[in-house]
């Protein structure tokens, strides 16, 4: 499956492609109240939608408190049973109104919709799946729709896109600094496994490694010995600069396509062609100069 398909463009382009072309059957007008949250219709389904889901969350953590799951557990089993059947009808009736089910599954909204319902059937094989129900909340994504704040979609799209784009490098990035924290993990056990009982194997000494390059610093183990107390200064200081790689190959990825994005958008001011690379000075269409 084409991760792309999975990101929604500006919301409502997936679903509208998806709509029933009858504007007199019931299955229309059912997609008008579920999926058009500009209609009055649609959006008071959305904002009874957010609500439900608002609550259903506020379950789920008081359930993790174990004086209160203790004491109102048959509440919590009843409630657990109603937003299933809710969220389940929800979910059927969405099949039903589209004009392709399976367009819809594997958008972005039906892959979230359907991790909604799944964790209850998965919790009765492990029981601590329970807890990812907290991916419900992944479907306020939806009051997006009522205040049509369409262009906070456009940008995390955008960001989406950008992450993906410098999802190779970062990985090779990511490769590079764990054969270091291997590395340095192993050179400060030789350093302090003598003097220092908190390096006693290396697993231990590569965990204090990566607490260390990643500027957490637990404080569970120290060094002890001169040399390893030096190494470890230097990890710190080449942590800083670890952690501003990534962020550098980000930012550039993200301006390269805000930057390609704007070129797409604009006209040529002497033909009014679009579709331009972002490294573009001349119109494709006319040959003549275009705006910076």
């Amino acid at each position: 499956m084409n991760i792309f398909r999975i990101i929604p463009d500006k919301i409502g382009v997936v679903q509208d492609q998806n709509r029933p072309d009858d504007p007199h059957s019931w299955q229309y007008k059912l997609y008008v109240i579920m999926f058009q949250g500009n209609t009055p219709m649609g959006r008071l389904f959305d904002v009874i939608l957010s609500l439900v889901i608002l609550v259903n969350i506020v379950f789920l953590l008081l359930e993790s408190v174990q004086e209160v799951s203790f004491k109102y557990a048959y509440v919590f089993a009843w409630f657990d049973y109603f937003f299933l059947i809710v969220f389940g009808i929800e979910y059927i009736l969405r099949l039903l109104c589209v004009k392709s089910p399976k367009q819809f599954i594997f958008s972005s909204y039906g892959i979230i919709d359907l991790l909604a319902i799944l964790p209850f059937f998965l919790e009765f094989v492990f029981p601590q799946m329970h807890v990812l129900m907290m991916i419900r909340s992944f479907r306020f994504l939806r009051i997006f729709r009522i205040f049509k704040m369409v262009k906070f979609l456009d940008e995390s799209r955008l960001l989406i896109f950008s992450l993906i784009r410098s999802f190779r490098k970062i990985t090779i990035f990511l490769f590079f600094v764990l054969v270091l924290t291997f590395f340095l993990g192993s050179l400060m056990y030789v350093i302090e496994f003598k003097y220092n009982p908190g390096f006693s194997s290396i697993p231990q000494s590569i965990y204090w490694s990566i607490v260390t390059i990643t500027t957490v610093g637990y404080g569970d183990v120290a060094p002890v010995t001169a040399l390893g107390k030096s190494l470890a200064s230097f990890m710190m200081i080449l942590g800083y600069a670890i952690i501003a790689v990534p962020t550098g190959i980000f930012s550039a990825t993200m301006i390269k396509e805000t930057n390609s994005k704007k070129m797409k958008e604009a006209a040529c001011p002497h033909c009014q062609a679009r579709s331009h690379p972002a490294e573009a000075k001349y119109c494709w269409n006319c040959g003549k100069e275009l705006e910076t």
